[in-house]
């Protein structure tokens, strides 16, 4: 502090620097905000994990335990579900079952990309009369119930003598049935400038072209997320294949399920899990190698307007 010639004093221009305790206000309170909030998270993550430890817990109790004890670990382990799953049931083995799930899945993941994204191009880029009505009618399709259709639906494949093949299940998905990806690829295509179309169209390239090599290159968003949540739908189906297969040896996994239920009056619950536990392993190897590619395509396809 210096002393001018009047006498009065001055102080250096600064900011005034007084001791503080090292503790912003209101800290302590945000700190147990932020316990709260991650507390409240493992909480809810802990009652969404609980029934898929409860599947792996049961896989591996006795029998007799499964329906009578309530406690999550088992007294012993029984290895031996696995063994009578991998076996098979009805003297069909399990791999029968697997194979008719995954030809299923396969071919109903084929038949949606490609009549989804033709069905697409066409309702954002061509132009053809009424192409607005046919729009909103297909996107009205997502609110119809399966069941109001599943009546016509089986009497025509019973009149073409399908009933008990797999065409029933994979034929309508090459016929752009599913409204939903038609939609999502749809406004993801809105989304590409039109002028890519116009460069294409003075190169000489027709709507087919410009299809192949301009607009189906930019879709791989969408067309992964198609094939991700086509996959998972179709391999957890129950209804559908149980109106349409009534062969054990065309059974899928989710129908072999029910044999074990059913089989000579005992129910086995013991490779019944042991089985369960096998048949989401298809689905989660098939979710975490397009986990990235999953939230991409949400991200850019289905938020687009």
């Amino acid at each position: 502090m210096t002393t001018l010639q009047d006498g009065r004093s001055s102080r250096p221009h600064g900011p005034d620097v007084r001791p503080t305790s090292g503790r912003r206000p209101g800290a302590p309170a945000a700190r147990l905000r932020q316990i709260g909030w991650h507390a409240l998270i493992i909480g809810t993550l802990a009652l969404l994990l609980y029934p898929v430890v409860w599947l792996l817990a049961t896989s591996i109790k006795p029998t007799d335990e499964i329906l009578s004890s309530l406690s999550l670990l088992p007294s012993r382990l029984a290895p031996e579900n696995y063994t009578a799953a991998l076996d098979g049931i009805a003297g069909i083995g399990v791999w029968q079952f697997f194979g008719n799930s995954m030809i299923v899945a396969v071919g109903s993941v084929i038949g949606n990309l490609v009549s989804c994204a033709l069905a697409a191009y066409a309702f954002a880029r061509l132009r053809f009369r009424l192409r607005g009505p046919l729009f909103a009618f297909t996107l009205l399709t997502i609110m119809l119930p399966y069941h109001v259709v599943l009546i016509p639906q089986y009497t025509i494949f019973q009149k073409l003598d399908l009933v008990g093949t797999f065409v029933p299940l994979i034929l309508p998905k090459l016929l752009a049935t599913d409204a939903f990806f038609v939609f999502l690829m749809v406004q993801f295509i809105r989304g590409l400038p039109r002028e890519l179309d116009d460069a294409a169209e003075i190169d000489g390239c027709g709507p087919v072209l410009t299809f192949r090599y301009v607009i189906l290159p930019l879709l791989k968003p969408a067309l992964v997320t198609t094939a991700i949540f086509t996959f998972i739908w179709t391999w957890n189906d129950f209804f559908s294949q149980l109106v349409y297969l009534n062969d054990p040896e065309s059974y899928t996994v989710p129908l072999a399920l029910r044999l074990f239920i059913d089989q000579t009056s005992e129910s086995a619950f013991g490779p019944m899990f042991a089985m369960s536990v096998l048949s989401i392993v298809p689905v989660m190897l098939f979710f975490l190698a397009f986990q990235r590619y999953l939230v991409e395509g949400i991200a850019t396809s289905g938020l687009k307007g």
